[in-house]
């Protein structure tokens, strides 16, 4: 039997990630501290599609998603192998309609990340989409999923915990981050130590500067199927990445 998977919800920050001094160390010491996985199951901010997708089950090339960076950001590559078992085991507990697009490569919310974490690219990665921004069906189909856990998938939401790139910071000191993101991630870090459910699911209305942090909620929104599939260790949640990056958020969390 294979270790039982914690789930995550992590910021992926932009292609020049792996240029901060701090933040590719956070993710690569969070990686060395996880159980080795079996496979990584992604589901990025950066891919909407409905009903439910699957992206590419064998190496293809990246989807560079992204426009006006310099040109090395556009020849990273990550050839972790497909995961065609994993993509039937989603089929199977999504359940209903599930399209299929083999020729989309993992786009930037899910290959920046991994290349800190497992720059090896040795796991088999599947990325699927979000066929809904609705925190309640994005929950659910966590909840669905969450039997991936016990055949050693890494379940990652991956997003941005607070996304709003036209009130974007270029002052590099996390000290100076707007109030507004300061306010958002400080009642986020306080709503899951809480472990209150509810009030994440409601969170344009109840949290401070909501519509501020997220003026489209994309990047929020991945945060709710870590949590349906980390549901039952709500209680233990713990943020293993904070502070703040061009005045954004980069708050992560880890169930189990």
């Amino acid at each position: 039997m294979s270790e039982r998977m914690p789930v995550i919800y992590l910021s992926h920050g932009a292609p020049p990630l792996a240029d901060d001094a701090i933040w590719p160390g956070q993710l690569a010491a969070w990686s060395a501290d996880l159980p080795r996985p079996e496979a990584i199951l992604v589901v990025s901010a950066h891919w909407e599609s409905a009903p439910l997708a699957i992206g590419a089950t064998r190496p293809v090339p990246l989807t560079y998603d992204f426009w006006g960076f310099p040109e090395h950001y556009y020849q990273v590559t990550y050839p972790a192998p497909g995961a065609p078992e994993l993509a039937d085991k989603v089929r199977k507990l999504v359940g209903g309609p599930v399209h299929e697009d083999p020729e989309r490569g993992l786009d930037h919310g899910a290959y920046v990340p991994l290349v800190e974490m497992y720059p090896d690219a040795d796991v088999p990665v599947l990325q699927i989409s979000m066929p809904t921004l609705d925190p309640e069906r994005l929950l659910a189909l966590g909840r669905r999923l969450a039997p991936l856990r016990d055949e050693g998938v890494l379940i990652v939401g991956s997003g941005f915990f607070t996304h709003n790139l036209r009130a974007l910071s270029m002052d590099p000191d996390p000290a100076n981050a707007p109030g507004w993101s300061k306010e958002f991630d400080a009642w986020g870090r306080e709503t899951l130590a809480a472990g209150d459910l509810d009030a994440l699911l409601d969170f344009e209305h109840r949290a401070p500067a909501g519509r501020l942090a997220h003026p489209r909620t994309e990047h929020f929104a991945p945060l709710f199927v870590a949590l349906g599939a980390g549901e039952a260790e709500l209680d233990t949640q713990r943020s293993v990445i904070d502070g703040f990056w061009l005045g954004m958020a980069k708050r992560s969390v880890q169930l189990g």
